[in-house]
């Protein structure tokens, strides 16, 4: 199974690594290698963490305050943020409208 980010949810992913660095040297690649542990969990057991409603679903990463928000689709998990816990809660839902259409999808990740 493969995995795609939103847009937003890279912009998240590369501004938290970069932040991350800025805190102690190789911190950054230490969250990186976290989150895409954890990316690697979902695909293997993408229905196994807390349905947040409509087929989203979030895993917490295990040594960092993050959550990756994702759903999937067809043989694919699209990830729509990667979740500061500590953020407003809700701030991702209006991306999850981008990819109901596949159309959509294959245009954002240049499939289309």
């Amino acid at each position: 199974m493969k995995f795609s980010f939103h847009p937003d949810a890279q912009n998240e992913f590369f501004k938290a690594v970069d932040y991350y660095e800025e805190c102690r040297a190789n911190l950054g690649l230490e969250f990186a290698d976290e989150v895409y542990s954890t990316i690697q969990r979902i695909i293997q057991f993408p229905n196994a963490w807390h349905p947040m409603g409509d087929d989203i679903r979030r895993c917490l990463t295990n040594r960092f305050p993050y959550g990756i928000i994702y759903y999937k689709k067809d043989n694919e998990i699209v990830i729509l943020a990667v979740m500061q816990l500590n953020r407003k809660p809700d701030y991702w839902k209006d991306r999850q409208s981008l990819f109901e259409d596949d159309n959509k999808f294959k245009e954002v990740n240049g499939r289309g």
